[in-house]
């Protein structure tokens, strides 16, 4: 594929255009960089690649043969939007398994180690014992087990953490102990679970994936979710943590972003609210990532990052 006019749509765009410029990239390709509310029509029609976290209210897709995502996911990109199926859609690959790795390992850690315990007993000024439980004696199940879920697996198991996987295929992989279809009934081995990862993409079939019934099948687990916030039923995980079957939700992504100052999350004692920041992705590691497929397709090299538009990831 031969890309010659290239289009970015970011709020980032002064500071990517800077990036490009120290880079050097080679002259024999024109490049143009706007917010999402300026690019044009005219714009569009004079693009072959596309490059956006985000689909701009006035997409379309003009001349345009590749579009890529700055993000991990694409639902941004195709939502309600018949795509062209002559038009390559490509994501962002870098650190988000190991930086979600380390997100989710850091709250098993504070858990375990009873942080929140001793946070409440030094501001009472009481000396008790309550001892750590080793991450060895702990299971966690990973739902979605693509790059960033095998990565988080890799992390916890590393510790020695018993760590089970829930894909749409179930097909069995590493480091999984065992991966289970999300299409069967919750597995007996899966409701023994201490930590409840969501690392899935958003689909058609991830939707609402955490309704009542799947949430009801834990007794005292903790949820956390780095995926993404469509995935949950809200209302059911309100539920759940007030009857007890989810013990604490760390929640990154949410349905709405920014979260309304009227959600409840906000205030609840059980859950732990964080910006859509376990996998921010820096403008520097996006044009790498943008660069490096922009040399695979021009030479005819296997993309590894092209969505499979049937599947949404």
């Amino acid at each position: 594929m031969k890309i010659s006019t290239i289009l970015f749509a970011s709020p980032m765009a002064k500071e990517i255009e800077h990036i490009f410029n120290s880079k050097k990239v080679a002259g024999d390709k024109q490049f143009r960089f706007r917010t999402e509310e300026e690019v044009t029509e005219d714009d569009y029609k004079w693009a072959d690649a596309f490059i956006a976290f985000k689909r701009p209210a006035n997409f379309s897709f003009g001349n345009i043969k590749w579009v890529h995502s700055f993000g991990a996911g694409v639902d941004k990109i195709l939502k309600d939007i018949d795509w062209k199926e002559d038009v390559l859609l490509t994501r962002t690959v870098c650190s988000f398994g190991q930086r979600m790795s380390e997100y989710c390992l850091s709250y098993i850690l504070r858990d375990v180690q009873n942080h929140s315990c001793y946070e409440k007993m030094q501001a009472e000024k009481e000396w008790k014992l309550v001892a750590p439980t080793p991450l060895q004696e702990k299971q966690a199940v990973v739902y979605g087990t693509g790059v960033i879920g095998r990565e988080v697996a890799e992390t916890l198991a590393s510790f020695g953490m018993t760590v089970y996987g829930v894909s749409l295929s179930g097909t069995q992989k590493e480091p999984f102990r065992q991966i289970f279809s999300s299409k069967e009934p919750l597995n007996d081995a899966l409701a023994e679970a201490d930590y409840v990862i969501n690392t899935m993409p958003l689909t058609d079939e991830t939707k609402k994936v955490f309704n009542k019934d799947v949430l009801a099948r834990w007794t005292d687990a903790v949820f956390i979710n780095v995926g993404r916030g469509e995935s949950v039923d809200n209302e059911a995980l309100l539920q759940a943590l007030d009857n007890g079957h989810i013990r604490q939700a760390v929640l990154d992504v949410f349905e709405s972003e920014p979260l309304p100052q009227d959600d409840p999350f906000w205030s609840h004692p059980k859950v732990i609210v964080t910006p859509h920041i376990s996998a921010v992705t820096t403008p520097e590691e996006g044009v790498d990532c943008f660069l490096n497929t922009l040399y695979k397709l021009e030479n005819g090299e296997t993309v590894g990052n092209a969505v499979d538009l049937n599947q949404g990831f």
